[in-house]
């Protein structure tokens, strides 16, 4: 195109009327009280930057496994995280739906619904922590919410800092998180999970060395414990008292180097695979029971 012609073209656009429209349409802005979160990484992730979901899948569960931060009164259950119910979001007509990268209905479908945004738990990296900051800071431009992400994530990062002043002096032997599945598995946490992350960063040792998968945690038998030598053991429950003490009055259990010596506690749920609120809901369960173990 000739450049005389370039010219006159941008000049009749800046001053035509349809030029705001043209704009809006390219960018157009998200309503914060109609987003439904079909995960709960991000529904953790609307949170931290004070927003409110209208609906969130599995809200029953959610409370057995994440309990905090708590969902408003007001939220909508929305079915299950695998397999929501469409029909009930498509009447309650979103703005925004977010889910989790790979994890329940294919985004063809959700995009006839409403627009939407995935987020992934961790990468190559296996640094899980991380890779919630960015996602934070995605979502908070999507939002229109960056001076929030970044004033939450420098509020994250004094409270990491004070954590570790705290923490670490207090930490002799390795730590060995796990959670309680059935009568006869356990789950355990290492390499790539978000804990082993927030550990780091508080120089706390990990006393699971071995195996995990993507997501940084490995389904074991409960036997296998029994090599845990000179760790402290903390147990996350979520609801199932009756289970852990099943397994509690068992002959083995009770061999347990770590039930034997008095160096295990069982904390609240923390939600094993969320960002920056699960890594504090985490540091101030090891910061309650760590001096006691």
């Amino acid at each position: 195109m000739p450049d005389y012609l370039r010219r006159r073209l941008l000049m009749a656009l800046a001053v035509s009327p349809l030029l705001p429209v043209l704009r809006a349409q390219a960018s157009p802005s998200v309503d914060l009280s109609r987003i439904i979160a079909l995960e709960w990484l991000p529904t953790e992730l609307m949170m931290a930057l004070g927003v409110m979901p209208m609906g969130v899948a599995e809200i029953y569960q959610y409370k057995r496994w994440v309990g905090e931060p708590s969902l408003p009164a007001t939220t909508v259950d929305v079915g299950l995280r695998t397999e929501p119910n469409l029909e009930l979001i498509s009447q309650m007509k979103p703005s925004l739906l977010l889910y989790s990268s790979g994890y329940g209905p294919a985004q063809e479908k959700l995009a006839r619904i409403a627009p939407g945004m995935g987020f992934a738990f961790s990468d190559a990296s296996g640094k899980p922590l991380t890779m919630a900051r960015h996602s934070l800071i995605q979502l908070a431009k999507r939002l229109d919410r960056l001076p929030q992400a970044q004033q939450h994530l420098a509020d994250f990062d004094a409270f990491i800092a004070a954590a570790r002043g705290r923490i670490a002096q207090r930490v002799k032997r390795p730590l060995l998180l796990m959670s309680i599945l059935d009568p006869r598995h356990v789950l355990v946490f290492g390499k790539g999970s978000l804990f082993l992350e927030v550990m780091d960063a508080l120089g706390i040792a990990n006393a699971w060395q071995g195996e995990t998968n993507f997501w940084g945690s490995a389904v074991m038998g409960i036997e296998r414990l029994a090599a845990m030598q000179d760790v402290d053991a903390i147990c996350f429950e979520h609801g199932n008292e009756t289970l852990v003490q099943q397994v509690a009055s068992t002959p083995l259990w009770r061999a347990m180097p770590f039930v034997r010596q008095q160096r295990f506690r069982r904390v609240p749920p923390v939600w094993f695979y969320g960002g920056t609120l699960s890594a504090m809901r985490f540091c101030r369960e090891l910061d309650n029971v760590l001096g006691a173990v």
